[in-house]
């Protein structure tokens, strides 16, 4: 006997096409270590090192209430740091010493050096405290690239 839906009965493979869940798949976990240039879908934990307020424009009792607000946060694991931009209400869960979870983040190209950002696609979220230590002499931001074209005859 197959599943029951609205008094009718359905084929055992719609039956188990109706009771599967749609397609999330498990995140794949990435170190600091492993990121590369342009690079976007990074999903990782992280420990807050510190955080620096770069810009602070409008103002919050303004006609919209809108505030920009960019902090420049080092953030590392047991790979390495690398120079997240937060951004708005981003910059609020920057806590210094805070484990933070990075999901569909991207790197982000500025003046030829690595930056890690998540834009409105992804999520920023306050994680449980990591039991890593930062390793603090690999900063993937202190790296310099530059772009090569390749002509191919």
């Amino acid at each position: 006997m197959g599943l029951e839906i609205d008094g009718q009965e359905l084929s055992a493979g719609c039956a188990a096409m109706a009771e599967a869940k749609p397609g999330l798949r498990k995140p794949v976990f990435t170190k600091v270590a492993q990121l590369r240039p342009s690079t976007s879908g990074h999903t990782l934990t992280v420990k807050v090192v510190s955080t620096k307020m770069v810009l602070q424009k409008g103002r919050a009792d303004g006609p919209q209430g809108r505030q920009t607000r960019i902090a420049e946060c080092l953030v590392g694991d047991e790979t390495g740091l690398i120079i997240f931009t937060a951004r708005n209400d981003q910059v609020d869960l920057m806590q210094e010493g805070s484990s933070i979870t990075l999901r569909n983040a991207k790197i982000d190209m500025w003046k030829g050096s690595m930056r890690l950002a998540v834009d409105k696609w992804g999520r920023v979220e306050v994680a449980e405290p990591a039991s890593f230590t930062v390793k603090e002499d690999n900063n993937l931001s202190l790296i310099e690239y530059e772009l090569v074209n390749v002509v191919e005859e």
